[in-house]
């Protein structure tokens, strides 16, 4: 068989954005059970002590990917602590909910300068990384099933990740040639603590009446997906927008 089919990572450098919190922590946390020689990117103040829970060998990064000077030194930082970089995952991202007819250009702004600007150069410094280095590489882009259908109070984050899709798809044809595989994943709401909150009551209720399997995403169940896809397993996996939102767009 061509890969381990315990989808082993050892002797991986994984990069995971938006790993002190939700998705990331998530599967920061099972990539390091995996083998992987992880790193962490955030703005959270605490990153260093949230990577050092994970594992005392998981890197902790503070920095902002909406600047590209702070990309660039997190590249540079990860390949002198670990000498490679084989995986990436851009998953953090800002919500926003609001009807669009009340949406500011600040509001708009500060959703595409991370969930799309940020995750475009941070995919392009990572790639290069890849080219250069030769050995191919795996890239997971989160995108979301608001990018697929039209959701009330989504306009400018549906937006986003509808060209989160386009991205993956784009990079996914260039890069095919360097042996980089770029992949998509949308969920249907995540409980997250911040997701929680917001889908809590009658709101959450009414959506998970939608959803054929009928419930919202766990944390670990996304990582679990990321996992595969950064496998060996998934070598022949490109381009791919995978859907884990119970059903809710096939209806």
């Amino acid at each position: 068989m061509a890969f381990d089919i315990n989808f082993s990572l050892d002797g991986k450098t994984a990069i995971i954005t938006g790993g002190t919190s939700g998705i990331g922590n998530a599967t920061a946390e099972m990539f390091a059970a995996k083998g992987a020689d992880v790193a962490i990117i955030g703005t959270n103040p605490q990153v260093e002590e949230i990577a050092a829970q994970i594992s005392p060998n998981v890197l902790g990064l503070r920095a902002d990917i909406t600047n590209t000077s702070e990309i660039d030194k997190a590249v540079q930082a990860v390949s002198d602590r670990f000498g490679k970089i084989d995986i990436l995952c851009n998953i953090a991202g800002l919500g926003h909910s609001d009807n669009a007819e009340k949406i500011t250009e600040d509001d708009w702004q500060k959703v595409v300068a991370v969930n799309m600007t940020g995750l475009f150069f941070m995919s392009q410094r990572v790639g290069r990384y890849m080219i250069n280095q030769g050995t191919g590489g795996k890239i997971i882009n989160m995108a979301s099933q608001a990018g697929i259908v039209g959701l009330d109070l989504h306009a400018c984050y549906g937006a986003t990740k509808a060209a989160v899709i386009n991205i993956t798809k784009t990079l996914a044809n260039e890069w095919g040639k360097y042996r980089i595989n770029v992949n998509a994943i949308s969920p249907t709401v995540v409980l997250t603590p911040m997701a929680r909150e917001f889908w809590s009551g009658e709101r959450g209720d009414d959506l998970m009446k939608k959803i054929p399997i009928g419930r919202f995403g766990e944390a670990d169940e996304i990582a679990a997906c990321c996992v595969y896809l950064v496998s060996d397993a998934a070598n022949l996996i490109t381009g791919e927008n995978i859907v884990m939102d119970g059903g809710f767009t096939i209806v």
